[in-house]
């Protein structure tokens, strides 16, 4: 398994954010967190990606995790042109080694999108302009950027936030498709969503309503369930901030509370 997080909770003085989280993803999966509004999808996914606290639980991941676009916490930036983001990012990685002469570098430069796009199975009808600024980005060019993005540090998981946001359904249909394509690849692919697509093999994952329940109304779980169409993610409390700058590293990594 890649990601495996058993009983996983985050409660502040408000109350619980999620709680009772049963997940697990291995290479090739593709999953999706579906709930209501303020049912913690958002703060969920970056605790599995280690950017975000947990209070209850146990959580061991294998690998380097990986964000794609998450309102917020990892965005395109709004002067970078697309290709720049691309280039910017793999200059940060660390370009190969095999640059030695100007023209080399050159080519490295200019290819760099359309082999970051191939690298990541997104062929044939990509909707993405290399010319255009991150400010003027749709929802879905931000969803698709941000999967290239993450896929540029082979990480072993990838996460993506409100992945149908203000998507038509020829727009759903091809991330859904691309989401898939991504997991085929050997990534364990964890997202959020309002809903599934008809036909898409995501191993879904509905959280309820994260409020504190009363007595004997049993908690608010993560599991498998034919979920229905949820609501926007909310703000996290103050007292639980996700850690932006935090990165996965390529280790196994524990993180156990009492309970």
């Amino acid at each position: 398994m890649i990601i495996e997080a058993y009983g996983l909770g985050l409660r502040t003085r408000r109350g619980w954010v999620f709680r009772d989280v049963d997940l697990t993803a291995d290479e090739g999966e593709l999953h999706a967190v579906t709930g209501p509004a303020a049912s913690g999808r958002t703060s969920l996914l970056l605790a599995l990606a280690g950017r975000f606290p947990t209070t209850e639980g146990r959580l061991v991941r294998h690998g380097a995790a990986a964000l794609g676009h998450v309102a917020g916490v990892h965005e395109p930036d709004p002067e970078l042109t697309v290709a720049e983001h691309v280039t910017e990012r793999l200059l940060l990685l660390g370009p190969p080694r095999d640059l030695s002469s100007r023209a080399a570098r050159r080519a490295y430069r200019r290819d760099a999108l359309a082999t970051a796009l191939d690298g990541a199975g997104l062929t044939g009808g990509v909707p993405l302009d290399p010319a255009a600024r991150g400010r003027d980005l749709a929802p879905v060019q931000r969803q698709v950027l941000g999967l290239v993005l993450a896929t540029l540090s082979r990480p072993r998981l990838i996460v993506a936030d409100d992945v149908d946001a203000g998507a038509d359904p020829s727009e759903r249909a091809w991330l859904w498709a691309a989401l898939a394509r991504l997991a085929a690849q050997g990534h364990a692919v964890v997202v959020s969503a309002r809903a599934v697509e008809p036909g898409v093999g995501a191993i879904e994952h509905r959280l309820g309503p994260s409020a504190e329940r009363p007595p004997g109304a049993g908690p608010a779980q993560a599991e498998p369930d034919p979920g229905t169409e949820a609501g926007p993610e909310t703000q996290p409390d103050a007292e639980a901030r996700p850690e932006v700058g935090a990165r996965g590293g390529a280790h196994t990594e524990t993180l156990e509370v009492a309970r």
